[in-house]
Parts: structure tokens; C-alpha cells; sequence
């Protein structure tokens, strides 16, 4: 099997490319741990001084893997949902800063982990959003209120809107930059060689003091109390949650998705 995260260096920058193209690159359990894993070996590497997260084919990525079994009982849900909030307290917690590489979907969970980076550069195919709202699921973490401010995110995740163009995206503040299609891994490379420039322990040093920012309004414990609610969401079983299971179970994913987006049709 090939492996579930490429790993690549340039000089002092390295590379985890998300490798399920075929599923456009769906965080299934594996892929989570997978890029854990490598995000640790990187905090522990002297060498490296960046981290870009990436996705491999058209898509950067499209959430969580659907086609996993969901958790069963208000058990194994708080632990999934508590686990992948760690996951993603990782990407944000890395020493050194992240950048997220960015085109085609950059859904759901997608959208969580891109996020989480310190920085996004975004493609100018790329599209954002998430539609967790639409199928009775929970997003698994509220970053976006902190990064765009409460009105603009209200409407986003309580619509779960999820044809946010990168333009918009960029005029929002869901990403730093947008660039052609063409040009998205030698710009992302240029942006990140500039910051692998500065002394390691004053950059990893300025994001931690940057982070203070958030974390003394109260962001880590906003994100694990909005997962606790989370928890009642996905195990209240809403009616349109356990319509979108059975389609995905009889029909298959893609006409279940097609049944969720009919319902939202203006």
C-alpha cells in the first residue's frame, strides 16, 4: 500500500502531502494518525524549520472519511470527537509554523485542519466550507468564528455553506494568499523558504506569543466545550443525520450526498 503521508524535504522545509487522492484525501483514521506521526517527527527534527501540509491530487481535503464506520454509543463518540480535536491541537501546537498548501476541496474536516496552520496558501480552484449542519453532524472544531469573527461564521456553519470560493475566502480571512492554480507549490515553497529563514527558536517563540493571544480569551477551552456540545449533536440522531446513514449505507455515499444538497436548493 502506498504510504497515507508523503514525506518530502527541501533544504530546511518539509513536506507532508496527504496521499488518498482517489478519496480526495478523506481523513480516515489512518491518515490521522499517519500525519500525527509525522508532525512529531518533524517537532523533534532540529532540521526542519517549516512545515507545509499538503494534498495530493486535485483536492487538498475533502473531511473526514464518510465511508468509516461511525462511532456507536455516547462513548465512542466523545472519544472520537475528543481524539480528533487533539489531532488538531497538534497542527496548531507545532514548534515550527505551518502552512497549509491549498486547492479543490478543503472541506469539513479539510477545513478544520487548514485552520489549524499558522498560514494558508490557497489555489484559485480551491473551495471551502462546512456542511456538517446539512447532514445533522457536528463540526469537530470551531476554529472559524476565531479566525473570521462570530457574524460571518454564524452564517457560514449554521447554512453549512460549503461553495466558498477562494477569493471570498481570502477577503474573509480564511487564507493568506490566493494564487493561480500553477503557481501554488512554487509560491507556498516561496513563502515558506522566507520564514525558514529566521532563527528557529525566535520564530517558534513568536508563534507561541502570538498564540497567548488566543489562548488567553479562552481558545483550547472554547474548542473542547464546543466538542462537549458536539458530543449531544451526534448522538441525538437528528432524523435528517439518520436519513443521510441509511442512503449512505443502501445508495451509497455520493446519493446520500446528493439527497442533502436537493434539500438546501434555493
Amino acid at each position: 500500500m502506498p504510504d497515507l503521508v508523503l514525506v518530502s524535504d527541501e533544504s530546511s522545509v518539509r513536506t507532508l502531502t496527504l496521499n488518498r487522492p482517489d478519496k480526495l484525501n478523506a481523513l480516515s483514521s489512518a491518515l490521522v494518525e499517519a500525519l500525527s506521526e509525522e508532525l512529531g517527527r518533524a517537532a523533534r527534527d532540529d532540521s526542519v524549520r517549516v512545515v507545509v501540509i499538503a494534498g495530493a491530487g486535485r483536492s487538498f481535503c475533502a473531511g473526514y472519511d464518510l465511508d468509516e464506520e461511525a462511532p456507536k454509543g455516547e462513548e465512542e463518540v466523545a472519544r472520537a470527537l475528543r481524539h480528533s480535536l487533539s489531532r488538531l491541537l497538534q497542527v496548531y501546537d507545532q514548534p515550527q509554523p505551518v502552512i497549509a498548501r491549498v486547492q479543490g476541496h478543503c472541506l469539513a474536516g479539510g477545513c478544520d485542519l487548514m485552520m489549524m496552520c499558522d498560514l494558508a496558501v490557497a489555489s484559485d480552484d480551491a473551495v471551502f466550507g462546512q456542511p456538517e449542519v446539512k447532514f445533522g453532524s457536528a463540526v469537530v472544531a470551531h476554529v472559524m468564528p476565531w479566525l473570521i469573527g462570530a457574524r460571518r461564521a454564524k452564517e457560514l456553519l449554521l447554512t453549512g455553506f460549503d461553495r466558498v470560493d477562494a477569493r471570498t475566502a481570502l477577503d474573509y480571512g480564511l487564507v493568506n494568499r490566493v494564487v493561480p492554480r500553477a503557481r501554488l507549490d512554487d509560491d507556498t515553497m516561496a513563502l515558506a523558504r522566507q520564514l525558514a529563514v529566521v532563527d528557529p527558536e525566535v520564530m517558534a517563540l513568536t508563534k507561541q506569543a502570538i498564540n497567548t493571544g488566543w489562548e488567553s480569551a479562552g481558545f483550547r477551552d472554547a474548542l473542547r466545550k464546543a466538542v462537549e456540545i458536539g458530543i449531544e449533536i451526534e448522538t441525538a440522531k437528528a432524523p435528517e443525520r439518520v436519513e443521510f446513514e441509511r442512503l449512505a449505507a443502501e445508495e451509497g455515499l455520493a446519493e446520500a450526498i446528493r439527497w442533502r444538497d436537493r434539500r438546501f436548493e434555493t
